[in-house]
């Protein structure tokens, strides 16, 4: 039965959907010895290689909770030689794709998979899988600024959907600790959030993803998730 090469793709761990699509266009995969194109079906026994490798359907699917520190990049390389989430996987055979991206200064729970469909469920914006980040911004949060978190605020790409604080504190320093849980995935949400009500995030963490927590990992460890919560994983996400 034919199937979309993207999906053949997806489904082999390569990367996401739109992922493969690009690997597509930039020529960087072939079928049967000729380069493929953007919307092509392929069928059982049909030869595919990405970068001149052979695609494996049936590769193990591996999801890794990795605590991602501070300062490391989300990118399989950087020009400007600052360390990668790639660099912590080196002896992995397996290709692994970060789920979602945690910015240069973030730190905390990332995903790494070489399942591209999860990939696209957990980042998909209509599965509202949710993320629960604690961060630390200058100066106190007043109970309006809370209010208009809680409610959604005007950013340039538009209002952000309502958002749950679990807690606020009080630093040393006076400035405030807030976790926070959103379900949406925007770039720099949560500091885009808060500069909105007027303050500078200090710190950001992400301490939850779905289901799952960080536990007792520290900066820079990761372990691999099980099926089972894998599976609680996948059935987080509420399209």
């Amino acid at each position: 039965m034919a199937e979309r090469l993207q999906k053949v793709m997806a489904a082999a761990g390569v990367a996401s959907r739109r992922a493969s699509e690009k690997l597509i266009e930039e020529g960087r995969v072939t079928v049967n010895g000729i380069p493929a194109t953007l919307g092509m079906s392929v069928e059982e026994g049909d030869a595919i290689l990405v970068d001149g490798q052979p695609l494996s359907a049936e590769e193990k699917r591996i999801v890794i909770l990795f605590y991602k520190p501070r300062g490391v990049i989300c990118s399989s390389s950087d020009p400007q030689g600052r360390k990668t989430v790639q660099d912590f996987f080196t002896e992995i055979p397996q290709r692994l794709y970060n789920v979602g991206r945690l910015d240069l200064n973030s730190e905390g729970l990332l995903l790494m998979t070489n399942d591209g469909e999860l990939c696209n469920k957990m980042t998909h914006p209509k599965f509202r899988v949710e993320k629960t980040y604690y961060a630390v911004c200058d100066g106190k949060l007043t109970a309006s600024e809370r209010a208009q978190l809680i409610n959604g605020v005007l950013l340039e790409d538009g209002m952000t959907a309502p958002a749950r604080i679990h807690y606020t504190t009080t630093t040393p320093k006076g400035d405030t600790g807030i976790c926070i849980t959103i379900h949406e995935g925007r770039n720099r949400q949560i500091r885009r959030m808060l500069e909105a009500v007027g303050h500078r995030t200090l710190r950001l963490k992400r301490e939850g993803y779905g289901p799952l927590t960080l536990g007792e990992l520290r900066s820079g460890q990761w372990r691999y998730l099980t099926e089972k919560e894998i599976s609680e994983l996948l059935a987080s996400a509420k399209a």
